[in-house]
């Protein structure tokens, strides 16, 4: 019975692990799935009371990925009040029933309709119950249980990432950590080693090795060169399985790049470089470069140059390019093909960075030697002076030699040279210079007051090349010789009192001279013998450049005389001396007691026998103001207008020139005579055209006789259209155009009324009624519309 009990169980679930609640494990062997509890007889006749149990299972397990023909059984459902007559209904419900887990109601065995993977979802929560089959009453209450997928190894490794970059820098020690790739597995860890995973290398060896259990990259090799080989590419494979035969694996690709280090010094590719430079070149231009090759990258392989021997290195100087790691040689000073023709220079290339740890690998520098040619340049005439200066006295004769400039080719040919004068530098022509030799002369007479100095400047070319050319600045000074007399410093007039007592000074005079201070002062001042014992005034020499003039009588008299001239002789300080003669104008003045001059004039004495100075001012201004009056009134009386006839107030044609004197405005040239209409009464006869010169008199037609005063003006202007259109002397226009012209562009109509009773106007007139006697002519002239409709 007991053996039953076991099977019984055994066919309730394939592979559950069954207990009963409130039991240990243990007892699960010994348990029977029953829903009643029944009497059991053991060993020796012993009956065992065996107590009421319920459902004595609560998992169940399915092997994932199942792909057989038929629906796998997961396990069965029985109750002990099962008696097989199906009166008992097993029900099933929870995740995946009736989709995933189907129930037979009968038998209760409990089948898988789909595969299943564990690695999207590991278990599924079910609840069975046994119901009446008939009334659905429950006969048991619900239990829960769990289907659990069991895990097969269906999932291969995978990294984290397809592809890995890492860096490690060139010669790193062996086992230097490079990366750490890693790799999952979907597989239950807790369910054989189905997702136990081993590291191992399949591509990058010799140089790089992987730990199989961490996945961590090692250097493999000592003292890889990055400049040998720069990228390497590794594959690492994960397998699960513990690694054994039959697991499954996954690879990743790492893309291992060695980084730069300063390992490597520079290296001039040539010991010797040749280089060539013209004589003309000007300091700081190029010459040549040189490149030392540092198979370092980066600041590993910045290189400086610098010149640490040789015979030019006073003439040179090198930079470093660091765009293109170059040194430029350069120009330091002007070369001279004929002083020297070659240069050496011993140039160093260093390392800029030096890395300590591969110090061992030094030095980090490398020389060469660089050697320049000079090369012969069509050089311009050079001046054995920058500059020139030259003194020549004034008033020299033309051809007087100033000087004399020299210039030479610095070329090895030594051609000849010819000099010139720029005229720009002397316009007025002073100078000319010799052009085989370069002695430059005067052409006409130097004036130093005139210009004390003259800046010309003196080209030097090469007869057979005259684009060849030099400039030098030549100086010329003009040598003062005493050449001017003094004369008066300035216009001076004296005064002297007729009350002046004897030897009392009145004026102070002084000298000017246009030659230099050498031949001017000091001055001297005195009388012309002839007049030396002048009785009237006397000269004192003060020594100071300066002289007193004195008086040397009393009593002057304005009436008796009231000018004197006096002559001076001035002396300069020259070699030989000059002098001249200046007069000194004195006036007789009068004075009062203290001295203070009043009046100059000699006719001050006549003015008081006839009028005063007041009295002359008021007439002369008495005149000036009537002048002024006759001016303005000779002013007014032009500009004042005249009509030509006066009419009488009610006369209808003095509303008639106020209508239509329009004028043409600024264009209109051909002005009609308003007179015409203004007095038709005084014309008997021919009137002549005033905007035109007739050829021939013109004789007025008989019975075209002028309007009486009480005409018409209508029939007055209707006249006179007539009379122009008949004379042969008018021109192919008439004169009444004028009417309608308003200039050219004028938006605004005629603003004339004499074409208004024949126009077609719809203005209505009839208010003119209105105006009074006034405007009563008019009104019958500019009637109603309706007015001249009757009439016709």
């Amino acid at each position: 019975m007991k053996e039953d009990h076991c099977l019984h169980a055994a066919l309730l679930c394939l592979g559950v692990l069954c207990y009963s609640h409130g039991l240990t494990m243990e007892h699960l062997s010994h348990a029977r799935p029953s829903l009643h509890g029944h009497h059991e007889k053991g060993k020796e006749g012993q009956v065992l009371h065996r107590s009421k149990r319920g459902w004595v299972w609560n998992q169940f397990f399915v092997i994932e990925e199942y792909t057989g023909p038929d629906p796998v059984l997961v396990g069965r459902l029985h109750s002990d009040i099962d008696s097989g007559d199906g009166n008992i209904k097993y029900i099933l419900s929870g995740e995946g029933a009736g989709i995933i887990f189907v129930i037979d109601d009968k038998s209760g065995n409990i089948h898988a309709t789909k595969t299943l993977d564990r690695e999207e979802r590991a278990q599924y929560t079910l609840t069975a119950q046994a119901v009446d089959r008939n009334t659905n009453r429950p006969l048991e209450p619900p239990s829960e249980f769990i289907v659990k997928v069991q895990d097969i190894n269906d999932n291969p490794p995978e990294f984290l990432h397809e592809n890995y970059h890492a860096n490690v820098p060139e010669r790193s020690n062996v086992g230097t950590s490079v990366i750490q790739v890693t790799a999952s597995d979907a597989d239950d860890p807790t369910y054989g080693n189905s997702a136990k995973l081993v590291y191992s290398i399949l591509e990058g060896q010799p140089y790089f090795s992987v730990e199989a259990q961490t996945g961590i990259i090692r250097t493999a090799l000592p003292n890889m060169d990055r400049e040998a080989k720069e990228e390497y590419h590794v594959v690492i494979q994960a397998k699960d399985m513990g690694g054994h035969m039959g697991g499954l694996s996954g690879t990743t690709k790492v893309t291992i790049t060695l980084t730069d280090v300063n390992d490597n010094p520079p290296k001039f590719p040539q010991s010797v470089y040749q280089m060539s430079v013209s004589e003309a070149a000007v300091p700081g231009e190029e010459v040549g470069r040189v490149k030392a090759k540092d198979p370092d990258i980066g600041e590993n392989g910045l290189v400086a140059y610098s010149i640490i021997d040789g015979d030019g290195m006073d003439m040179f100087e090198i930079t470093t390019d660091y765009e293109t790691q170059e040194g430029v040689v350069k120009l330091k000073k002007t070369l001279d093909y004929e002083s020297k023709k070659s240069y050496s220079l011993k140039v160093e290339a260093a390392n800029v960075h030096i890395d300590p740890k591969f110090i061992s690998n030094g030095p980090f520098k490398d020389t060469v030697t660089v050697k320049i040619t000079v090369e012969d340049a069509d050089e311009p005439p050079v001046f054995l002076k920058p500059s020139y200066i030259f003194e020549v006295q004034e008033n020299a004769a033309s051809g007087t030699v100033v000087g004399k400039v020299h210039a030479k080719d610095p070329d090895a040919a030594n051609s000849a040279i010819r000099y010139s004068i720029d005229r720009h530098t002397d316009l007025e022509r002073y100078f000319v210079i010799n052009a085989e030799d370069g002695n430059i002369k005067t052409i006409k007479a130097l004036d130093r007051e005139e210009m004390a100095w003259h800046n010309i400047s003196v080209f030097a070319v090469e007869v057979h090349k005259q684009h060849q050319e030099a400039k030098v600045p030549v100086a010329i000074k003009v040598i003062d010789v005493n050449d001017n007399a003094p004369k008066f410093a300035a216009a001076y007039e004296a005064f002297v009192c007729e009350n002046a007592r004897s030897n009392q000074q009145f004026i102070t005079i002084s000298a000017d001279d246009k030659d230099d201070s050498a031949n001017g002062p000091r001055f001297i001042f005195s009388l012309p013998p002839e007049i030396i014992h002048n009785p009237n005034f006397t000269l004192r020499d003060n020594r100071d450049n300066t002289a007193s003039v004195l008086v040397r009588r009393e009593g002057f008299s304005r009436q008796k005389q009231d000018l004197y001239l006096l002559p001076i002789v001035i002396s300069d300080g020259g070699v030989p001396p000059l002098s001249s003669t200046n007069t000194l104008t004195i006036r007789v003045c009068g004075c009062d007691g203290s001295g203070s001059l009043l009046s100059c004039n000699a006719e001050a004495y006549v003015l008081n026998a006839g009028l005063s100075t007041g009295a002359l001012i008021a007439i002369l201004a008495c005149i000036v103001i009537l002048l002024v009056i006759v001016v303005l009134f000779v002013t007014l009386k032009r500009q004042k207008k005249e009509p030509l006839i006066v009419f009488e107030e009610e006369d209808v044609r003095e509303n008639i020139i106020t209508y239509d004197d329009e004028g043409g405005g600024e264009e209109d040239t051909e002005a009609f005579d308003i007179a015409t209409l203004q007095n038709p009464d005084g014309i008997n006869g021919f009137i002549p055209r005033k905007d035109i010169k007739p050829e021939y008199q013109y004789l007025p037609r008989p019975g075209l006789r002028p309007a009486p005063n009480s005409v018409d003006v209508d029939d007055f202007i209707n006249t006179r259209i007539q009379e122009a259109d008949n004379d042969p002397t008018a021109p192919p226009y008439d004169s009444i155009q004028i009417y309608g012209y308003e200039g050219r562009g004028s938006v605004a109509g005629s603003l004339s009324s004499l074409e208004s009773a024949t126009t077609d106007s719809d203005l209505d007139y009839d208010y003119l009624q209105n105006w009074g006697p006034r405007f009563k002519k008019l009104a019958d002239l500019y009637g109603s519309k309706d007015t001249f409709d009757d009439d016709s």
